[in-house]
């Protein structure tokens, strides 16, 4: 190690020492050529479970799509329009019978890590499955369109479409990942958030599961014997940290190979400043914002006694100044999104029409619904009632406590008192899912177009899952739908997506904060490095370590 790593090492907090992948007592193996290295990753995040249907975490879809299988998967295009872009996975061909029929024929190659099959069953078990309210996988609204899945012996599988539109072939694939029936079909549906095999799944995919250390790693294993060819790397591990800076200094100091989504200037100059680092710079699937629940907390039927007012949530938006917060915070690695739009989707425009920034108009819109400062305490009030509200937020995530401080200064100035409720990430989504809460500030990472992305979480079809908030607008739902029967047609598409979110923008549902650009940090050793934007991981079992660039730790067994 160069002298100046070795200070660098050195000086990393005490506590990263007892996080040490390998340990001091595994044995050195031949292990050489192509098929070797151990890719160690540093993420600010846990998996809450290994089973896709029943988790939204990012760092669960990393994990899980290394583990399970696609019909077909999304290609570096990222063309959502039609089948022609799509690569191969479980299905080895398809063809249309009709205009709204569609048929996968299965690799007879592949195969559960458990020796079985995998079979058209597995298919339309899978798909019964994300459909399912018991299940209430955050996918179930981008799968309406189809009207049924079925199949006609072992390896072909039949989609049937309600309608047709362009988009028919992504919301067929690209959502679900494909899963064993035989070893879910007898588990309670009810109780899949919890399953055992959540923790120690059985896929079908390029590598294997090994372990998982709560609070600390998850290890897979190459399958040497997957059918679309082996991996290159032997071992991928995921090692948690408390938050992103603690895993840049883990890259630094070299105890991790990659990290994703160096967002905040300080961690991609740390980045940028090591010889032995380089770093890959993509378009950001992730916005934040914060998101007014229009429901009473705990009962959805009755409007919640402060957001429920449309002008109170726009006169939130009018004195919120999100450019100065994005200085402050984000700087060059974000842009402020004209509405609840990440820089990957093609209909990001910054000609949207949005509430503007204008603290005057904010406070006469206050004043004029009868929120003024009758007993001078610097905070509004209403008959008897202080104008003040409880913002939740994750503790895990550094970007979101600084953006927290912040807004509470800008509302306390507009006469507003916001408390923090500061809470573990496992608490903060059980209570977002529940709607326990005020307002919330999160981070939502989006699919790869915005006709799955957005209806998740800004329609009737996201309650009770991803639209946290409630927000429902049927002339927005009618533009959504226009939309994406539009596909196809930019043009056309566009000013239909245009309309819809701006007309949400009038509703002021949120105040939508920031629109990351992404910039993964991956050792130099570590080669053929390609990443998909809308899934950094996607590739992975083609990234490799060259002989000549092994170390130790890629030699080393179980």
């Amino acid at each position: 190690m160069p002298t100046t790593r070795l200070a660098r090492a050195l000086a990393t907090v005490a506590g990263l020492t007892g996080l040490m992948v390998v340990a001091g007592c595994e044995r050195p193996t031949g292990c050489s050529g192509e098929y070797c290295g151990t890719l160690v990753i540093a993420s600010g995040g846990e998996p809450d479970i290994l089973l896709p249907p029943v988790s939204e975490f990012a760092i669960t879809r990393d994990v899980t799509d290394q583990l399970f299988l696609k019909l077909a998967d999304l290609g570096l295009s990222g063309n959502t329009i039609g089948d022609e872009d799509f690569q191969p996975q479980l299905a080895e061909r398809w063809e249309w019978d009709a205009p709204t029929t569609l048929v996968f024929h299965l690799d007879p190659r592949a195969r559960w890590q458990d020796g079985h099959a995998v079979t058209s069953a597995d298919v339309a078990f899978t798909y019964d499955a994300y459909t399912d309210s018991l299940v209430n996988s955050s996918a179930r609204s981008t799968l309406r369109h189809i009207a049924a899945v079925t199949t006609r012996d072992s390896l072909t599988v039949v989609f049937r479409f309600r309608q047709r539109y362009p988009e028919m072939f992504y919301d067929a694939v690209y959502q679900m990942r494909i899963l064993p029936a035989h070893l879910l079909r007898e588990v309670p549906r009810n109780q899949w958030r919890s399953a055992a095999f959540g923790r120690a799944p059985v896929g079908d995919g390029p590598y294997r599961f090994v372990a998982w250390k709560a609070g600390e790693s998850i290890e897979l294993a190459a399958d040497s014997t997957f059918f679309l060819g082996r991996p290159h790397l032997r071992r991928v591990i995921w090692r948690f940290t408390p938050d992103q800076f603690v895993a840049v200094t883990q890259l630094i100091a070299g105890d991790a190979d990659a990290v994703e989504v160096l967002v905040t200037p300080d961690n991609v100059q740390r980045a940028r400043a090591d010889t032995e680092l380089a770093t890959y710079p993509y378009k950001g699937s992730q916005y934040g914002y914060v998101g007014f629940n229009l429901a009473a907390p705990g009962d959805t039927t009755k409007p919640h006694p402060l957001f429920g007012d449309r002008d109170l949530r726009r006169a939130l938006v009018m004195a919120t100044d999100r450019e100065r917060l994005l200085r402050n915070v984000l700087g060059e690695f974000a842009k402020v999104p004209p509405g609840p739009l990440s820089q990957l989707w093609w209909i990001w425009d910054p000609e949207i029409r949005e509430l503007p920034y204008d603290s005057g108009q904010a406070a006469r819109l206050l004043t004029r619904t009868g929120w003024t400062d009758s007993d001078g305490d610097g905070i509004r009030d209403k008959d008897g009632r202080p104008l003040a509200f409880r913002l939740l937020l994750p503790t895990t995530s550094a970007i979101r406590r600084q953006y927290a401080r912040l807004l509470q200064e800008q509302f306390r100035i507009a006469g507003v008192d916001v408390q923090l409720d500061e809470v573990d990430f496992s608490l903060y989504n059980e209570r977002a899912r529940a709607g326990r809460f005020d307002a919330l500030l999160n981070t939502w990472n989006t699919d790869a177009t915005p006709s799955s992305g957005f209806p998740q979480t800004w329609t009737p079809a996201g309650f009770g899952r991803s639209n946290y908030g409630h927000y429902d607008n049927p002339d927005v739902d009618r533009l959504v739908d226009r939309a994406v029967a539009s596909a196809a047609n930019r043009d056309q598409a566009r000013r239909a997506w245009r309309a819809a979110v701006e007309t949400l923008n009038r509703d002021a549902p949120g105040i939508f904060l920031y629109a990351t650009s992404n910039v993964a940090a991956i050792h130099k050793r570590v080669v053929d490095v390609t990443i998909r934007p809308d899934s950094w991981l996607a590739l992975l079992r083609t990234w490799r370590i060259p002989a000549d660039r092994l170390t130790d730790r890629d030699r080393v067994e179980r």
